[in-house]
């Protein structure tokens, strides 16, 4: 399977249902209008359908668009818990989704900062 890569790339999840007959253009004019993003960044943008069995993986790569996407046949995907419509995942968290892994239910251990060594 293909799949975005790269460490610096930035991931925002769209929360509300996406009608799935859109494509680029309608994907994109959700980044910038509604999100007030600029779809050409570079970043992904993911987007679900109500019944949360397809996304797609809205990306700009150097000189037009990509679209990834994923059709389950009976599961759904865990979108991440959130307030806000745009959630912002890792690479990782995003593959773990794609794998079908709920990761509202993850918790790794917190980031820790020293200044010495005991």
């Amino acid at each position: 399977m293909i799949r975005p890569s790269g460490s610096d790339l930035h991931i925002h999840i769209y929360r509300k249902a996406v009608d799935f007959r859109k494509q680029v253009n309608g994907l994109s004019s959700i980044v910038q209008y509604q999100l007030k993003l600029n779809p050409m960044s570079g970043h992904l943008f993911v987007f679900f359908n109500r019944k949360k069995d397809k996304v797609k993986i809205l990306h700009w790569e150097r000189s037009g668009f990509v679209i990834f996407g994923k059709y389950l046949e009976q599961d759904r995907f865990s979108i991440p818990k959130s307030r806000g419509e745009i959630i912002n995942i890792t690479l990782d968290q995003l593959n773990w989704l794609l794998d079908g892994v709920d990761i509202n239910l993850i918790k790794p251990h917190p980031e820790r900062k020293y200044d010495l060594v005991s």
